[in-house]
């Protein structure tokens, strides 16, 4: 089976380990010295209206703290440390989301996840900072998030949520003030439309991109019809991200950086 001849890999939050949380400066540069070409992060505002790089509603995990960081004030946010697997506080700070584009300026691209929190104020930083060309932004697959992206994000490359079926790839093709790229699949069957080899070769056929997501966010919650990284890592990686590239999806979402990058070495199919 013809797969493409080459996979990018996309970082969950960058590349994290006991001691260094994801969705800090650190973590992309680990997932990029690894392999990854895709840094995923989480924008979200500050009460005083900064994009800060930060997980909502993980603040009990990452701060060890009951408070919700869209109240808090930029000094707030300033002042606190992201603490560690066990809990313990590290070194590493909340940066902002200008602070991270900048970070990564020129070398990979950035998913910038959260985006339907505040479309708007994501798609003016980016373009003021001339990085359009380095960005994927996401939403749910529906007419009012279009509507928003061809408002607000019109230049800003767009890749919808499509979940289990897709019936507005060829609308969005045709005649939408968008920049369509691709989309990302969401699926827990293999019978499910966006999982389908030939899915994938018509949005190849209309120039687009295919990404699938292989991590795991909790055991009750199947995606990639189970072809994700726990499979990859514990028993077969053929069965994981083996069957994602024999379906021909062009960008793998992962935790896994080096474990994946190796694999896809293993197939021939990474530079």
């Amino acid at each position: 089976m013809a797969v493409n001849k080459y996979v990018k890999i996309a970082a969950h939050r960058g590349m994290t380990g006991y001691n260094i949380p994801g969705n800090t400066l650190a973590a992309f540069d680990l997932a990029i010295r690894y392999g990854a070409d895709v840094i995923e992060l989480d924008a979200t505002k500050s009460a005083d209206g900064t994009l800060f790089v930060f997980h909502p509603q993980t603040e009990r995990v990452a701060l060890r703290k009951n408070v919700d960081i869209r109240r808090m004030s930029d000094a707030e946010i300033r002042c606190e440390v992201l603490c560690n697997e066990g809990g313990d506080r590290t070194v590493f700070g909340i940066p902002t989301l200008r602070e991270a584009l900048e970070h990564l300026r020129d070398r990979c691209i950035i998913n910038i996840d959260k985006f339907a929190d505040n479309p708007a104020e994501i798609a003016a930083l980016v373009r003021e900072m001339k990085m359009q060309d380095q960005v994927y932004v996401k939403n749910m697959n529906v007419p009012e998030n279009h509507r928003i992206v061809e408002e607000v994000a019109w230049d800003l490359p767009y890749m919808p949520f499509v979940h289990h079926t897709d019936p507005w790839c060829e609308a969005l093709n045709a005649n939408r003030r968008i920049r369509y790229v691709g989309v990302e699949a969401v699926f827990d069957k293999e019978e499910d439309e966006v999982a389908s080899r030939g899915y994938v070769e018509k949005l190849h056929a209309m120039g687009k991109e295919a990404w699938a997501n292989g991590i795991v966010f909790d055991y009750k919650r199947v995606i990639a019809a189970g072809h994700n990284d726990d499979v990859s890592m514990l028993e077969d990686a053929d069965q994981g991200w083996g069957w994602l590239v024999n379906q021909g999806f062009d960008i793998i979402q992962t935790d896994w950086v080096p474990q994946l990058k190796q694999y896809l070495i293993s197939r021939g199919i990474s530079k």
